[in-house]
C-alpha cells in the first residue's frame, strides 16, 4: 500500500442518483481516505454520504455551491488535497462504473511510478452501449495525433491516479478542461508536459436505468464540445509542436502493463 498521507481517492459528483452511496462505500472498503466534491447537486444524492460522513472518519465531503462540470469538481478537491498534504489523487465516476476492486492495484503502480499518470485502459462488457463504443474509437485516434503516438490507451476513461502537482497545474494554466472534455484533454496537456503514462486494464461497467444508472451524456451537445476540444488541441499542438516532442521524448516511461 502506498505511504499514509499520500494517495487518496476522488469521487466528483453531480446527481448520480443512489449509486453515490454505493460507490463511495465499496471505495471505502478498498482503500482510504475518500473525498467526495459534491458538485452542486440537485438530486439529493449528497444526503446519504454527508450523513455516512458524520459516521466515517476516512470520508470528507467538499461542497461547490454551484454545478461547474467534472474538471472544476477535480480541481477544487486536488487543489484542497495538496494544501492537505497529498501528493496523488485516484479519480473515479460517483456511478459505479469504475471498479473498486482495482484501486489497490492502481495504487500500488503508482507508488513504483510516483512521477506518472497511472491510466485505466477499459475493459467494456456487453452492456457498454455500441454507439459510445464507436464514437470513443475517433477520440482514441485523435488524441495518438495530438500526443505523437499511443501513449494512453483510452483518453475518455476517468479512472486514474494522478501525480496532484502537475493536475493542479495542468488545470491552473487552462480555463477548459472543465466539463466532459475533462478526460481527453488533461491527459493530453499532461503528456504535453512530460508526464509520463502507465496504462493498466480496468473493466467498465454501464447500469441501466432500472439498476439506478444515470447518463449526463448528450450526443449532440457533448460530441460538439469533443470536435471543438480536438480542434483546439490540434491547433496548439502544431504551435507547440518542437517543445511538446521534447516534452514527449525526455519522459522517463511510456509503458502498458
Amino acid at each position: 500500500m502506498a505511504p499514509p498521507g499520500t494517495h487518496l481517492i476522488l469521487i466528483p459528483s453531480f446527481n448520480p442518483g443512489p449509486r453515490l452511496l454505493v460507490t463511495v462505500q465499496d471505495a471505502l472498503a478498498h482503500r482510504q481516505p475518500v473525498w467526495v466534491v459534491i458538485d452542486g447537486s440537485t438530486d439529493g444524492s449528497d444526503v446519504a454520504v454527508r450523513a455516512l460522513a458524520q459516521r466515517e472518519p476516512h470520508l470528507r465531503i467538499l461542497m461547490r455551491e454551484k454545478n461547474g462540470g467534472k474538471g472544476n469538481a477535480i480541481l477544487t478537491g486536488v487543489v484542497t488535497a495538496l494544501a492537505a498534504g497529498f501528493t496523488h489523487v485516484l479519480t473515479m465516476d460517483a456511478d459505479g462504473q469504475h471498479p473498486a476492486s482495482h484501486i489497490e492495484p492502481f495504487m500500488q503502480a503508482s507508488q513504483k511510478n510516483p512521477d506518472a499518470l497511472i491510466a485505466g485502459a477499459p475493459v467494456f462488457g456487453p452492456d457498454a452501449p455500441t454507439a459510445r463504443l464507436h464514437g470513443r474509437k475517433l477520440s482514441v485516434a485523435l488524441v495518438r495525433l495530438e500526443t505523437l503516438g499511443p501513449v494512453i490507451a483510452d483518453p475518455l476513461f476517468g479512472f486514474r491516479v494522478y501525480p496532484a502537482a502537475p493536475l493542479a497545474r495542468a488545470l491552473l494554466a487552462t480555463s477548459a478542461a472543465r466539463g466532459y472534455d475533462f478526460d481527453p484533454e488533461i491527459a493530453v496537456r499532461l503528456i504535453w508536459a512530460g508526464v509520463p503514462v502507465v496504462n493498466l486494464p480496468a473493466p467498465c461497467r454501464y447500469f441501466t436505468r432500472d439498476q439506478g444508472g444515470v447518463s449526463h451524456f448528450r450526443y449532440v451537445r457533448d460530441n460538439a464540445k469533443m470536435v471543438w476540444l480536438h480542434v483546439r488541441l490540434l491547433a496548439q499542438l502544431l504551435v507547440r509542436w518542437p517543445a511538446i516532442r521534447r516534452a514527449r521524448r525526455a519522459a522517463k516511461i511510456f509503458a502498458s502493463t
